[in-house]
């Protein structure tokens, strides 16, 4: 079963996360799927930039906790959006959590509809959003991340827009796009890969200094005693045993 839809309209491929039934969550196969996707897309010419969006009500879930992919392979995803010399563009109608914010961070331009919603749910199930700080941190605002990350929160598109996660919000994405898209298509594609390597480069600092460490944290803390009983807990739809 393919968990990644390819599409292609006026210069732009879109890119559909397609495993509604787990809520287009990280899988080792998800991962795999959208990296040989994006690798595709760096190869074609005819591609001017992609648009990375999804079928169901969310967008991303997060790690999927039951076939979760290792950490050195999300690195190498997030990596692979930010190095990509083509503008990637989030097209989001539906919900994201944890790893899927990740997503959004690593995405050139990033748009949804009023109706999405955003939380960093790590802290509830034991671990930490460690590998997604890499590209968070350079573009969020940082005492609303400090908050939202430390308690799970769930906010929704405004407060997502007013922080840096996403760049805009509206009744209706694709309008909120539309604009966009067109600024994309009538750009030169040499012009567009130099000044997407300008904008990121702070980005990619974070990723050469600290994705290793980053990396052994999350490994570490999805291996604990604490993580193991918070996975549980959401599988088994109850309370972890530290809530108070």
């Amino acid at each position: 079963m393919t968990l990644i839809g390819r599409t292609r309209a006026r210069g732009i491929d879109t890119l559909s996360l397609d495993s509604p039934d787990n809520r287009n969550a990280l899988s080792a196969a998800l991962v795999g799927e959208l990296a040989d996707a994006l690798t595709g897309c760096a190869k074609d010419t005819d591609v001017r930039a992609v648009v990375l969006t999804h079928t169901g009500n969310t967008f991303c879930a997060g790690a999927d906790l039951r076939d979760p992919p290792h950490p050195d392979a999300l690195v190498g995803l997030l990596r692979q959006i930010v190095e990509l010399r083509k503008p990637v563009v989030a097209r989001v109608t539906g919900h994201v959590r944890a790893g899927g914010l990740g997503l959004l961070g690593a995405c050139d331009i990033a748009a949804a509809s009023r109706a999405a919603t955003f939380a960093f749910t790590e802290v509830r199930i034991g671990v930490a959003p460690a590998v997604i700080s890499l590209t968070l941190l350079p573009r969020t605002d940082p005492r609303a991340l400090a908050r939202y990350c430390l308690t799970g929160e769930r906010f929704d598109a405004v407060e997502a827009a007013r922080i840096g996660l996403l760049t805009a919000t509206g009744d209706d994405v694709d309008d909120v796009l539309a604009p966009v898209l067109d600024g994309l298509r009538g750009s030169a594609p040499q012009a567009l890969a130099e000044t997407k390597q300008l904008l990121t480069a702070r980005v990619l600092e974070a990723f050469d200094q600290d994705a290793a460490d980053l990396t052994a944290l999350s490994a570490r803390l999805f291996s604990s005693a604490q993580a193991r009983e918070g996975m549980t807990a959401f599988l088994e739809r109850r309370d972890p045993s530290w809530v108070v």
